[in-house]
Parts: structure tokens; C-alpha cells; sequence
């Protein structure tokens, strides 16, 4: 059953929101934000993410960090794009199989294709998307996550996941929190440290969600091919602004605490299919992904 909303209101814009109907400004990368200017000196995750995703929107320092890395672990560019696979297919499905038509979707990283909301809404053309992350760089591109269909809606906030009741209160103002919301944490929780507590802001998240609400969670793996993808994230991180943190099996299956991980449970990404895992072909990519439900 589709989630019924409240009416959409658009009159009074919230602090940090940008809702499709009244897109931002144009501006460019030298003035993107009033929040923080684009620093070139140093590499940004989401920047690099789209160098691997063979993207334009980054700069020397980025593809510098990216290639280091690769050279480190050649399977990373696979791993990247088995992410946005993995995002792709939990979408379709939630949007498809299950109904869901209220996505928040924190660390959205620069827009490529088969965004979140584009996803969603070619399957349920009605469904609602908040993007949310604190990057300059992804603000500046943010009119393209703002497109929508007529019957649909899409928001963009300028938070960090270390907000979640920032986020939550912001979020509230296009999605109905009495209702199923898909939360998708795909690749923002290794930047997390562990000092800001990761499992407790996921926590917060999953316990603001109504019953028959979703988790998707995409992370790099500490337990898997330790050597090359330990120095590849040593690379990364020695040129970048944040730290990317690795996490195990079980540091992952944490997140999922208080839900109940639908088959085939948490596994290496390139292997995560809804109900059943794609057979296993010998592949080895260092990151697992899973899907779960809130009772």
C-alpha cells in the first residue's frame, strides 16, 4: 500500500532546503555556496567517487587520490560501480515490489546516471526523494537532483549525517515520518570515525522511521584483501580532506541492529540481489551491502 501524504508545502522554504519547485541559484564553482567554498587543494570523497565513475566534475588533486588508489587495488573502479548497482537495484525494488515511495538518501555524491529519484519515480512516478550532503561541490550540481515528475517530488538538504535530527526535521517538510521511508546510507559510513559514533546516528535514524520502513547500507570492508585496500584508503586519505574509515562483517551488521536483513542478508556487493545472492564467481570485492526492514 502507498504511503498517504500530507499536503506538500512549498509557500514557506526551510533553512537548508531546496525543493524542486523553487530550485537554487545558478552558480559556479568558485562561488557555490555561502556555506563553504570548493577547495581544490585538498581531494573530496564524492569528487573522486566520480573520477571512478568516469565523471567530470572533479579536479587534479581527485584523479591524483583516485589513481593512487587504484594502483594500490585494481578492483576498487568494479567495487565503485557495483555500488551504484546495488543502489540501483534496492530503488527499483523498494519502488517496485514493496510500495515504498519516500526515499532519504544521505551522501548523495554528484549526480550521475540512475539517480536515486530517477529511479524511484520511473517506477513510481509519485515518489518523494530528499537528497542530503554537505559537499559544495554536490550543491553546485544540485538543480539536477531537484528534477522530478509531475506527481513526485525531490528535495535537497545541505547537512552532514552527523546531523541526523537536523536531517530528520528537514526531511519532514517532504516526507511523511508516519509513513514507510526508505533511508539509503550507500557509501557515507566509512566517513564516519568511529569517535563520532556511526551505529548510534544510524540508530537515531532507524528509530524515527515508522514500521515497514527500509535500511540500505553500502561499506567498504576492513576483512577482505586487508593488505591492498588497507594502502588504498592510506593513499586516499593521506591527499584527502575527511578519513575513510573500514569496517568488518560484523562492525557492518551492526548498522542493522533493531531491523530485520532481508535475504540474502549482508554480503560482498557485487553479490547482493533482492532475495538471493548472484552466484558466487570467485570475485572478491571489499565492501558488502544489505537491505533490511523495521518491524
Amino acid at each position: 500500500m502507498r504511503a498517504e501524504f500530507p499536503p506538500f508545502r512549498s509557500a514557506d522554504p526551510v533553512e537548508g532546503v531546496h525543493l524542486a519547485q523553487q530550485p537554487p541559484p545558478e552558480s559556479g564553482p568558485e562561488n557555490s555556496t555561502a556555506h563553504a567554498p570548493i577547495d581544490t587543494s585538498v581531494a573530496h570523497q564524492s569528487r573522486i567517487y566520480d573520477y571512478w565513475l568516469g565523471g567530470k566534475d572533479n579536479f587534479a588533486v581527485d584523479r591524483e587520490a583516485a589513481e593512487q588508489a587504484i594502483a594500490a587495488y585494481p578492483p576498487i573502479v568494479r567495487g565503485v560501480r557495483a555500488q551504484r548497482a546495488f543502489l540501483t537495484r534496492v530503488v527499483r525494488y523498494l519502488a517496485g515490489l514493496e510500495g515504498i515511495v519516500q526515499f532519504l538518501d544521505v551522501g548523495t555524491g554528484l549526480p550521475t546516471a540512475n539517480n536515486t529519484h530517477e529511479v524511484a519515480q520511473e517506477t513510481a512516478p509519485a515518489a518523494r526523494v530528499v537528497y542530503v550532503d554537505n559537499d559544495p561541490m554536490v550543491l553546485t550540481h544540485a538543480r539536477a537532483l531537484l528534477t522530478s515528475t509531475p506527481q513526485g517530488a525531490t528535495s535537497y538538504l545541505d547537512a552532514d549525517l552527523r546531523e541526523p535530527e537536523k536531517i530528520l526535521a528537514l526531511a519532514a517538510d517532504l516526507l511523511n515520518f508516519g509513513q514507510p521511508v526508505a533511508v539509503l546510507l550507500i557509501g557515507i559510513l566509512q566517513l564516519i570515525p568511529d569517535s563520532d559514533d556511526p551505529h548510534a546516528i544510524v540508530a537515531q535514524l532507524v528509530g524515527a522511521l515508522a514500521p515497514g520502513s527500509w535500511l540500505a547500507v553500502y561499506h567498504p570492508a576492513s576483512d577482505i584483501d586487508q593488505l591492498r585496500v588497507g594502502e588504498a584508503v592510506r593513499r586516499v586519505n593521506a591527499r584527502s580532506a575527511g578519513t575513510t574509515t573500514l569496517r568488518s562483517y560484523d562492525q557492518v551488521a551492526q548498522f542493522f541492529n533493531g531491523t530485520r536483513l532481508m535475504e540474502p542478508g549482508l554480503v560482498q556487493v557485487q553479490r547482493w540481489r533482492p532475495g538471493v545472492a548472484a552466484p558466487d564467481n570467485g570475485e572478491q570485492i571489499a565492501a558488502y551491502a544489505g537491505l533490511a526492514c523495521k518491524s
